[in-house]
């Protein structure tokens, strides 16, 4: 019943060209674009979640195919399952490190910022929250920019945990990295890390960290501080 199949199948169903339409526009699948010849189905990602509801006791083997999946809805289904099992308080252990493992193993396919967003977070940083994080920096300074999202994104689980210290080291190994989706992440990371730390953080690097990385980051202070580390920032 819980099979890859059977979930493309039920996705086939809720299937609009309008939602198509929209979603093309929303994801830059173009020619030169970041997920270049990526193939939309046409479902709206809320029924996308909500059908993963149903699925959640779904194998890893089953999880694994819709990875596969041509269809980015269909691996929306599998990260968002992945993610309800490891959000689940009646996960065990074993199971937390075998999707911790297939997220890594299968990265391939989990090429997209909604992808990494959607479950980097409780697959990834809970399973790293008790031990080394040398996996995090690892991806942090990988070729693949999906990597890369997902070592500060990960970081979130720490931050819900009222510890920061990875979001703010992961950042300060993302500051020369070329990419607009990653200065996004870094610095909305930080921003909700906040605190001292954010202040200390603007005050080494505020004058030649990546302006978009820059605005995010102070998005939330007040109008003088954001003024004052903008003007830092033009130094660059």
């Amino acid at each position: 019943m819980f099979t890859a199949d059977t979930f493309i199948s039920r996705l086939n169903n809720l299937r609009s060209d309008e939602e198509l339409r929209k979603i093309q526009r929303y994801f830059k699948s173009g020619e030169g674009d970041y997920v270049q010849g990526d193939s939309f189905m046409g479902v709206r990602m809320g029924l996308v979640f909500d059908l993963a509801k149903e699925f959640i006791p779904m194998s890893l083997d089953e999880i694994e195919k819709l990875l596969e999946s041509q269809w980015h809805e269909a691996r929306a289904g599998a990260v968002s399952i992945m993610d309800f099992q490891a959000r689940d308080k009646k996960t065990g252990l074993e199971r937390r490190k075998e999707l911790y493992e297939l997220y890594l193993r299968r990265h391939d396919r989990i090429n997209n910022w909604d992808l990494v967003d959607r479950s980097a977070q409780f697959v990834v940083g809970q399973y790293l929250f008790d031990k080394p994080k040398d996996k995090l920096y690892e991806l942090a300074t990988s070729a693949n920019i999906w990597e890369r999202r997902t070592a500060i994104t990960a970081t979130a689980y720490f931050l819900r945990k009222k510890q920061s210290e990875e979001t703010f080291i992961i950042a300060e190994l993302l500051l020369n990295d070329k990419e607009d989706l990653i200065h996004k992440a870094a610095g909305g990371w930080i921003l909700h890390a906040g605190g001292q730390k954010l202040i200390a953080f603007l005050d080494k690097f505020a004058a030649t960290m990546p302006r978009t990385m820059l605005r995010y980051a102070i998005e939330k202070l007040d109008k003088l501080k954001r003024e004052y580390y903008l003007n830092l920032g033009k130094k660059k």
